[in-house]
């Protein structure tokens, strides 16, 4: 207990001495059984000691002295879904966190080779949601798929075996943001071939880095579908849907139409009929 104690403090401190957190941004837990060892809330990352830490049980809460943070909830929805998970840390690091808070997502298929076998073939950046069952609901589908996300207009989460493992994937997925937003002055990412992607894939399987990892290539097809444009969804990611003929969409449709004509956009029911009509009368 004592050098869980140790390793929560210690990672706790580190994130403030990063630049990853400001004033009482963030958060650590640990397992410890049934237990969990876990920061304080409102108070800076800087001064957390293991004195300071407090316990929490599976729901969220305090045995002892102490307060727990508002989004335990979401260690909680990771440490349920992953029996193998005995630490999660969250952070507010700068470049992963402006993605998180922009349109796009640069980062969502690991574009080096290492980092593919570290987090898997997508970092998802979950929509923002509400604090409490929304952001767990948001969250939840994703546990087993993959080790880190990005929450959007928020930071990052990331789990792992211990401290160390959780905040190397938390380090890694800021290390590719700030790659990423480096490689934007230079024209863009340039993604890894298509080719090496199932051997990246079989070595994380082999890994043993734990069980989102293992299941690496199983899960392969779910998590390689087309990636967002703003935001994962909360699904397992969505295979990306083909264009399909149509006078007119259908209301709320999300599948892109293209119109008689060889049009992108929408047509006009009434235009379509028009035109039908004129060629009929051309041909007469």
């Amino acid at each position: 207990m004592r050098q869980l104690r140790h390793q929560v403090a210690e990672t706790s401190q580190f994130l403030h001495r990063a630049g990853w957190t400001a004033n009482h941004d963030g958060n650590v837990t640990a397992r410890d059984g049934n237990r969990y060892i876990a920061t304080p809330t409102a108070t800076s990352k800087r001064l957390v000691s293991e004195r300071d830490l407090i316990e929490v049980d599976g729901k969220g809460q305090v045995h002892g002295a102490g307060k727990v943070f508002g989004e335990i909830g979401l260690h909680l929805v990771v440490y349920e879904r992953r029996p193998d998970v005995g630490a999660v840390v969250h952070a507010h690091p700068p470049y992963a966190t402006a993605i998180g808070c922009s349109r796009g997502n640069p980062i969502e298929r690991p574009f080096i080779a290492e980092a593919l076998v570290s987090l898997g073939p997508r970092i998802p950046k979950l929509p923002y949601a509400q604090p409490g069952d929304p952001a767990k609901a948001a969250l939840a589908p994703w546990c087993e798929l993959v080790d880190a996300v990005i929450l959007g207009n928020h930071g990052v989460l990331a789990w792992g075996k211990d401290c160390e493992q959780a905040l190397l994937r938390l380090e890694l997925v800021e290390h590719l943001a700030k790659i990423a937003v480096a490689a934007e002055q230079l024209g863009g990412i340039e993604p890894l071939p298509e080719s090496a992607i199932q051997p990246l894939l079989a070595a994380r399987a082999k890994a043993g880095i734990g069980r989102a990892a293992d299941r690496a290539v199983e899960t392969a097809s779910q998590l390689l579908g087309s990636p967002s444009s703003g935001g994962a969804s909360s699904s397992g990611g969505a295979s990306a849907q083909k264009p399909v003929v149509a006078c007119a969409p259908a209301p709320h449709s999300p599948v892109p139409t293209i119109s008689p004509g060889g049009r992108r956009e929408p047509a006009n029911l009434a235009d379509v009929v028009r035109e039908e009509i004129v060629k009929a009368l051309r041909g007469s």
